[in-house]
């Protein structure tokens, strides 16, 4: 049978759907068969004697219902999209985020129901395509490239599932995976090998090449860059400082249209397996951004990215957590007005010595800490050392 355009693209898009695809719709298929038919069985025996009767049928049936409203409500939305904003949107979930895709502007107020539920048309597209479980729009955040960051009552809303982010809630789930001493506020004097803000806690240790990542963020009257960022393999330092001018950045390893820091291009000479395994996960790698109430970080990657940030947690603790951030989700990293509360501005002393409190370290797939082997995140195959600019 001839099918349009149109019909092609909604088809592919339903089949893209999370966690899904063709293979889980075909096995969705084969599983409804296989209960029909087992439902025929027992009908044929009178009732028969099976392993629970009676409840995985009904529980089948309850989510094939689920499924087929979903699926109606899906393709009722989409068909009402032109030609090339179905184009846009198959391309952004296909790529997973990884392409430069337009907003999909749709009007605010369309809101969706399903079940016993009210969605606005993102969370729907949301649920669809990135997390079935979600559930209200305040657990997603927007990301600073779409034209609905920063609008508070649009008309027209973006509904691209890959200009969200979902909010990783410190109180909830991702949770925090280890307790680190917070001992960064006594001066330590440290060789080159070691990286600068790791098992000593200081921050001027001199990097490879004999450059002070502290004194690049100290220079009078240097505002042209809000943080520098420095890639670690281990306890080696692989490339140079990368200064950061706009507000956003992209640090990855293999990244489609990838514009900003890419890890894949720098020289390393460790040939650790382990290594060279956790860098080929790198993938999107992460979004950096600095917005009006702090710095966020955006995992893209396809594995867990491992977070320590001063301001992450309670200023009356003597510890910091290291907290665990899942692909897909949003965290900010960074609060400057957390960080400058958390000085002393009357010590003049303690003012002339670098803090680690404007610093954050990230970790690609491995964490670090008491729940780990890896006691230190020196010890991490792969990791970030993001130091901001405190003028």
């Amino acid at each position: 049978m001839f099918r349009t355009k149109r019909s092609v693209l909604v088809r592919r898009l339903w089949r893209s759907r999370a966690p899904g695809g063709e293979e889980e719709e075909e096995e969705e298929e084969e599983a409804a068969a296989a209960a029909a038919a087992a439902e025929a069985r027992a009908h044929v025996c009178g009732g028969g004697r099976g392993c629970c009767p009676g409840k995985a049928g009904r529980g089948g049936r309850a989510a094939a219902g689920a499924e087929a409203e979903l699926k109606a409500l899906t393709h009722a939305v989409l068909k009402r999209l032109k030609e090339r904003q179905l184009e846009g949107l198959l391309h952004a979930v296909e790529s997973r985020g990884g392409a430069r895709t337009p907003c999909l502007l749709l009007p605010a107020k369309a809101d969706s129901r399903l079940g016993q539920h009210w969605y606005p048309l993102p969370v729907l597209l949301c649920k669809v395509f990135r997390w079935p479980d979600l559930r209200h729009c305040s657990e997603v955040k927007r990301l600073c490239c779409c034209e609905s960051y920063g609008k508070a009552h649009p008309e027209l809303v973006c509904c691209n599932p890959h200009h969200l982010s979902r909010l990783c809630e410190l109180e909830s789930p991702p949770p925090p995976y280890s307790r680190y001493p917070m001992d960064f506020l006594k001066p330590t004097d440290c060789p080159d090998s070691v990286p600068s803000s790791t098992e000593t806690g200081g921050t001027n240790c001199l990097a490879p090449g004999g450059l002070s990542d502290s004194r690049v963020l100290q220079e009078p009257g240097d505002r042209s860059h809000w943080c520098v960022v420095a890639y670690w393999e281990e306890k080696t330092r692989v490339g140079r400082l990368y200064s950061v001018q706009e507000p956003s950045l992209d640090i990855f390893y293999d990244l489609p249209q990838g514009n900003g820091f890419c890890l894949g291009q720098l020289n390393s000479d460790n040939k650790s397996q382990l290594v060279q395994k956790v860098r080929s996960k790198i993938g999107y790698g992460i979004q950096l951004t600095k917005e009006v109430d702090g710095v966020w970080v955006y995992n893209r990657s396809s594995y867990p990215i491992f977070i320590k940030s001063a301001t992450l947690d309670n200023p009356d603790s003597r510890t910091l957590l290291v907290h665990k951030v899942f692909p897909g989700f949003s965290i900010k990293a960074f609060d400057y007005e957390k960080a400058y509360s958390l000085q002393r501005p009357n010590d003049h002393e303690f003012m002339q010595q670098p803090w680690t409190g404007f610093t954050v370290q990230i970790s690609f797939v491995k964490g670090w800490g008491q729940c780990y082997t890896r006691q230190f995140i020196s010890s991490c195959p792969c990791w970030l050392e993001v130091i901001f600019n405190n003028r």
